[in-house]
């Protein structure tokens, strides 16, 4: 999720939901170590459950960062061995790595020996034409011997050569069931399946069989698929605010952060999917992503979205 799940994503989906696990854009090592540390690293307290998740291959840089996300307070350290980019393969890291499970468990080893928070592994099922099941399965073994006992698994292969990232989430069709043998084979380890999934009766139908469910672009595209979360599977029944109130939830935070000199744009692009499916939809999404309206915009141009999907002022959830 380069690029989506920044902060500004994370502390808006915290509106709508109080317990979802959250994790990070994935964060080279390199960014880290060379790189602007407070950018990368910052975030809201009210974000927690919070992971970090990493790129990288070199286990001393991986434990260096791991070091970081716990000083700075994250609760998980999450490798991500499943981002199938060729940007990312130039920096040896990610998909490709599964190709590399005795390094890959050096990486988490050197992980689980820096820090005492949890360290995950998120990957994929296989590589270009490597289908077989039991490729998966020996590489979730291999790792889960240096110390991971959480593994979030993406679905599909990973085609290293010929699909953009975009067609890598498309093209290489999902085998849930592989996430569901490597929970049978592996009833101790905690088994999490990622990818297509949009609606919460496949949630249902996927945590019959793993522990755990992740979103990914549904929660990004169609955010208000979070507000039904904490109720369904946290137990919290408590009163769900309207989009409206959600927005108005996040006024002191976008104005402390336009005071701090930072544009509209970077926290509006993130809620454009608010409204999806309701009336008024469209409009929302015209008014936050016009450039003309965003340039020197405040939190009056969110309210001014707001009054134009509901022009009487009714706020309610549709």
């Amino acid at each position: 999720m380069l690029d989506w799940t920044d902060r500004f994503y994370r502390r808006f989906a915290r509106e709508i939901s109080r317990h979802t696990w959250l994790y990070t854009e994935m964060v080279t090592t390199g960014a880290l170590i060379h790189g602007d540390r407070q950018r990368f690293l910052q975030y809201d307290p009210c974000e927690h459950p919070l992971a970090l998740q990493l790129g990288g291959s070199d286990p001393a840089d991986l434990a260096r960062c791991a070091r970081m996300a716990q000083d700075w307070g994250y609760d998980e350290v999450n490798l991500n061995v499943g981002c199938p980019s060729e940007r990312v393969q130039n920096g040896s890291f990610g998909a490709c790595l599964m190709l590399e499970p005795d390094l890959v468990a050096d990486c988490v080893k050197a992980m689980r020996d820096a820090v005492s928070i949890d360290v995950t592994v998120k990957h994929r099922i296989g590589i270009d034409k490597v289908e077989d099941y039991e490729f998966v399965r020996d590489f979730i073994g291999r790792v889960h011997e240096a110390g991971c006992n959480t593994f979030i698994v993406h679905a599909r292969n990973a085609i290293l050569k010929g699909l953009s990232p975009k067609e890598n989430r498309d093209i290489p069709p999902l085998k849930y069931d592989y996430a569901y043998r490597l929970k049978q084979d592996f009833p101790r380890l905690e088994i999490l399946v990622n990818g297509g999934i949009t609606t919460h009766e496949q949630v249902a139908e996927h945590l019959r069989h793993v522990d755990g469910v992740m979103l990914g672009r549904e929660a990004y595209y169609n955010p208000w698929i979070l507000a039904d979360v904490d109720r369904l599977y946290y137990g919290d029944d408590h009163p769900q605010r309207t989009r409206a109130e959600i927005m108005q939830g996040l006024r002191d935070f976008i104005e402390t952060e336009l005071a701090a000199g930072l544009p509209l744009r970077l926290m509006a692009r993130h809620v454009l999917g608010l409204y999806q499916g309701q009336r008024g939809a469209r409009q929302w999404r015209r008014m936050l992503s016009d450039a003309k309206l965003l340039k020197d915009a405040d939190f009056g141009l969110i309210e001014q979205a707001l009054a134009a999907v509901a022009p009487r002022g009714d706020f309610s959830c549709d």
